[in-house]
């Protein structure tokens, strides 16, 4: 089915293919509006371990250019280091242009606030994983990135827990592994550059789980609009303040609202983990935008957040997805001798053998984009549950999703 879909997704990229290896960029700095010479700018291939694949500098109207055999035909990152910190765009397949924004630093905390916080349950035999995200917003005038080298965010864990993972994104949500900062009695900070827009920071945990029952304790430092606290529907949640919201997606919804900093928020959790469906935990690291210190961060691909989460909350649309996938395979091809145009108008593309490289290619920018639109789907349901966006914007957004769902379906 993976390789049907990816027959079609070639079409879509062969249009732009004649563009691929040359890269033409700029970086602006989104403070001034200006364009920022001298600022050493690092190409980043995601396949590999986000390998370095080229360096340059901008010159002094603020461009730069690569020359790579990998631009425009699989997932890239462009990082720009800005008075010692590293700001990324990505560069999905078919692009052979980028503009890469940069902001001035600040150190004042009152640039960010944190609108909404949610916590994930998760069993996982003796042990509970537990998922926390934050939904933090900068709203600074002007525009400007909250960034300490010390530590810029700070976050509790119960005292018995044991930290696995700690990630940070920004407005475009590509996930940047953060290298935590003890501050000892399970206190935690990370440097971070929260640029303008909405920012999050995700971190997963682990508790004792015996007898499939807990009482997690979920400290609070920033004062937050809105606590979510999510779980399947074989567990059973309680807690200081927490009302039902009834299910959303196939996942139980709890709430409290209003949370002063330094409130510790008791919650019961017993129950056991629903049974696994197919495919679940299949998704990699996601390709989107982040920025971070250049000393404390490394980028990684990355598990997404939870991921036995997710697929509960975008089953309609992989059952729709696998269904187009279906109606296409059944869909006879015909052949156009001559190299000639296929029929509908389509573009006309190379022929790709089964098991070749640019097959391969082909297949890892397809799963690539499904992944980024399924922790855009997630997303979505959450802040819509957080209150951070309205219904107007909120069928906006899953129309947007919906129509590439359907793009990619359709080739």
């Amino acid at each position: 089915m993976k390789r049907t879909l990816a027959l079609f997704a070639t079409l879509l990229f062969g249009a732009v293919a004649v563009q691929a290896g040359v890269l033409h960029g700029t970086v602006k700095n989104g403070t001034t509006g200006k364009m920022v010479g001298g600022v050493e700018v690092i190409l980043l291939q995601l396949q590999g371990g986000m390998q370095p694949v080229g360096n340059s500098k901008t010159d002094a109207q603020g461009q730069f250019t690569f020359d790579n055999p990998s631009v425009g035909a699989q997932p890239m990152l462009v990082r720009a280091v800005y008075k010692g910190i590293n700001f990324h765009t990505p560069l999905p397949p078919g692009r052979s242009d980028v503009e890469v924004a940069v902001f001035e630093p600040s150190k004042d905390p009152k640039t960010i606030s944190v609108n909404s916080r949610i916590v994930f349950f998760q069993p996982d035999g003796l042990k509970l994983t537990v998922g926390e995200e934050y939904s933090i917003q900068n709203t600074s005038h002007p525009p400007q990135a909250f960034f300490r080298s010390d530590g810029n965010f700070e976050f509790s864990i119960p005292e018995n827990a044991q930290l696995q993972q700690v990630a940070a994104a920004g407005p475009a949500g590509m996930p940047v592994v953060q290298a935590p900062i003890d501050k000892r009695k399970g206190r935690y900070a990370i440097s971070f550059a929260f640029r303008p827009g909405q920012n999050t920071v995700r971190y997963s945990y682990q508790v004792p789980y015996p007898g499939n029952a807990a009482t997690v304790s979920v400290p609070t430092l920033y004062p937050t609009a809105r606590l979510l606290v999510v779980a399947p529907p074989t567990m059973q949640i309680s807690g200081d303040g927490l009302e039902a919201g009834g299910q959303e997606q196939g996942m139980n919804v709890y709430g409290r609202e209003g949370l002063l900093p330094n409130t510790v928020v008791a919650v019961n959790v017993s129950g056991t983990a629903p049974p696994l469906q197919a495919g679940a935990g299949d998704s990699g690291g996601q390709t989107q935008e982040a920025q971070g210190g250049a000393t404390t961060v490394s980028v990684q691909q990355i598990p997404g957040r939870l991921d036995v989460l997710k697929w509960p909350l975008i089953g309609g649309f992989i059952a729709l997805f696998a269904l187009g996938a279906i109606l296409l395979a059944r869909k006879p091809l015909v052949a156009v001798a001559g190299g000639s145009a296929p029929a509908f108008g389509a573009p006309a593309v190379p022929a790709v053998k089964p098991g070749s490289a640019a097959m391969a290619q082909v297949d890892a920018a397809v799963g690539t984009s499904l992944d980024a639109l399924k922790d855009q789907i997630f997303r979505l349901e959450l802040r819509r549950q957080a209150g951070t966006i309205s219904e107007q914007e909120y069928a906006q957004e899953r129309a947007r999703a919906e129509k590439v769902l359907r793009d990619l379906v359709r080739g």
